[in-house]
Parts: structure tokens; C-alpha cells; sequence
């Protein structure tokens, strides 16, 4: 994985490494605890019917794997966190929901990074229960699958719109932060500097920045873009 030339490729060899582990289905990305919306997915392996729950249910609100972020060391399987009792009533509502779908364990790969952002590899089993061995193997590999997405992503373009994001945002947000000027962004992109100003305040907005700093600093932090 650590070489594969693109992310397509990344993500079937952790397919084919995974399926032994009886891992189903599998995401990975970046979340912010406080500013859910700033969501980001480098991969996204949900079936269509659970990607289109997850979203328009409003679920990612109250998912109870992004509640337990701050609570648990390191990586944990869904069987762990049960254990902890730390789970609200709606996040226990939604893990029998997800258990309806025959997920009945999972396990959560977190990568702290600054404040509430935290980098993450989410796997999902059908019908099996993580075993200890299984579990450092399995967080062993999703952590150069993160990393290695992360590289490749920005550059080939998301399948998925980060944090909701178009890609004209992104190509905006990718010259502001290189220096360029609303003028000159709009000289490289062939549209008007007023244009460019216009896709910048969305994404600023879309992304919750107080500044451009800080817009193209989360934009790279959240691997939206790449330094």
C-alpha cells in the first residue's frame, strides 16, 4: 500500500488484506468532534443504502464512534466501547441500527491531531467479533492506508465532496494558500478575481474559518488540499 501509485490501487490491497478479518466495509478520513460537518473521506466503502442513510438521517450528528473519540486510548473495537458504557441513548440506538445491518463489531482507528481533529480509519465486520490479534494487525494496516490516501487523494481528486466542497473551492483554496492573489487565481483558472473571492468565502464558510489563514490551514490539515 505504501507505494501503490494511486488510490484506487491503496484501496484494494487493504481490501484484500482486510477480507480475511471478515472486515466488510471500511471508511477513512478525517472529523472534527466539534464541527462535524468539516467531514472529510479519502475512501469511502459504504454500501450506496447506508452512505445515503448516514447523510440525510443527519447520523453523522450523534455517531456514536465520533462521540467516543475524546473517551477512548487509541484504537478500540465497537465490543470495547460497549464495555466502557460510555454510550448515550441515541448512540446506543444507532449502533443497533448499524447491527441491523448484520455489522455487529467494528473497530475505530483514531490518529490525534490538533484540538477536536482527529485523523480516522473506521472497519466494519459482518457477523464476526474483532479478536485481540485481529485488532493490532488490522490497526497495523489501516494506519498506512490512512496516511498513504491522505498523500494520494487531494492530487487525483475526491470521489466524494470534502466537507462539502466543489471542486472550483478546492482549486480556489489550493492557490490562495500558495500565495496567490484573487487576481492571479483567477489569471491561473480563467475565471474573474470577484469569482475567485466568491469560492473562497463559501469554503471559508463551508469549513467554519474565521480567516483565509486559517481556511488554508485547515484545508491542509484536514488533507483537503496538500502542502
Amino acid at each position: 500500500m505504501a507505494g501503490a501509485a494511486d488510490s484506487a490501487t491503496v484501496v484494494d490491497c487493504f481490501r484484500r488484506f482486510a477480507r480475511p478479518f471478515q472486515i466488510d466495509t471500511f471508511t477513512s478520513g478525517e472529523i472534527d468532534t466539534a464541527f462535524r460537518r468539516r467531514a472529510v473521506f479519502h475512501a469511502m466503502e459504504w454500501p450506496d443504502r447506508w452512505r445515503t442513510y448516514y447523510f440525510e438521517s443527519g447520523l453523522i450528528e450523534r455517531d456514536p464512534l465520533i462521540e467516543a473519540l475524546p473517551l477512548m486510548d487509541g484504537a478500540f473495537t465497537w465490543n470495547e466501547l460497549r464495555i466502557r458504557r460510555t454510550l448515550t441513548r441515541a448512540g446506543t440506538e444507532a449502533l443497533n441500527r448499524i447491527a441491523a445491518e448484520g455489522w455487529v463489531d467494528g473497530l475505530v482507528v483514531p490518529i490525534r491531531r490538533a484540538g477536536s481533529h482527529y485523523s480516522l480509519v473506521s472497519l466494519v465486520t459482518l457477523n464476526h467479533h474483532i479478536t485481540p490479534i485481529e485488532k493490532r494487525h488490522l490497526e497495523a494496516a489501516s494506519l498506512v492506508l490512512h496516511e498513504r490516501l491522505r498523500q494520494l487523494v487531494p492530487r487525483e481528486g475526491f470521489r466524494i465532496p470534502p466537507a462539502g466542497l466543489t471542486p472550483r473551492e478546492i482549486d480556489c483554496i489550493r492557490l490562495i494558500a500558495e500565495g496567490f492573489s484573487d487576481a492571479a487565481a483567477g489569471e491561473r483558472l480563467g475565471i474573474r478575481a470577484s469569482t475567485v473571492h466568491e469560492h473562497v468565502e463559501r469554503a471559508r464558510m463551508k469549513l467554519q474559518a474565521r480567516n483565509r489563514a486559517e481556511l488554508a490551514a485547515l484545508a491542509i490539515g484536514y488533507g483537503i488540499i496538500t502542502a
